[in-house]
């Protein structure tokens, strides 16, 4: 279970740090008109990760 744990963490970061990375690349109307959606993504992230975080602590207090 603790590899499954340590798994997803990095994946999660792995998939976050990919995400801001693509971020940096330099065309002024593709990054005006593709701000709303990196909000949109950034909100996608923040839920999963919560989720993922509360799904987790109900699965170690049933068992």
């Amino acid at each position: 279970m603790e590899f499954a744990m340590g798994f997803i963490i990095i994946v999660l970061i792995a998939a976050f740090i990919g995400t801001i990375a693509l971020l940096g690349k330099h065309d002024e109307n593709y990054k005006s008109s593709t701000k709303p959606n990196t909000i949109r993504l950034t909100v996608i992230y923040i839920i999963v990760i919560f989720g993922a975080i509360g799904g987790l602590a109900w699965y170690i207090s049933m068992t």
